[in-house]
């Protein structure tokens, strides 16, 4: 899956390249510009990512092509979760339910260094997002 031209592995190999923090966050803020306007009608509390301190919002969509694959739309009133959902996005979108449900996301930010370097507080947003995402999938199923 892309978000706009930018694929999982880029995240990565970026993450690989940059000597410090600051340039990664600078990059997961920038991952947030790349998510498409989250309609307003989805602002539910259905929708809503609970256990976040920000205000997060994370729905699925299907295409006519893939009607058994998700795709998401996401939206956080914070600039780093909101790259946060881009990368939920990323990892996650393009999927059918089975795949989402084996995903393994924890080891993919794991990978990116994300859980030693963020908060506490944004780690269990971080967490939180990927369990909706499941919940998700699971009623979907």
């Amino acid at each position: 899956m892309e978000l706009d031209g930018v694929k999982l592995n880029d995240v990565i190999e970026a993450f690989e390249l940059f000597d410090d923090w600051e340039d990664r966050y600078k990059y997961i803020i920038d991952l947030a510009r790349k998510l498409p306007t989250f309609p307003e009608e989805k602002r539910q509390n259905e929708f809503k990512v609970r256990g976040c301190v920000s205000q997060v919002w994370i729905a699925p969509q299907w295409s006519n092509e893939h009607p058994s694959k998700f795709y998401f739309d996401g939206d956080s009133d914070a600039h780093i979760v909101k790259g946060l959902v881009a990368l939920m996005v990323l990892i996650f979108a393009g999927k059918t339910a089975p795949e989402i449900l084996a995903t393994d996301a924890r080891t993919i930010m794991t990978k990116l260094g994300l859980s030693e370097h963020l908060s506490p507080m944004r780690t269990n947003g971080l967490f939180s997002m990927i369990e909706k995402i499941g919940t998700l999938a699971k009623e979907a199923s």
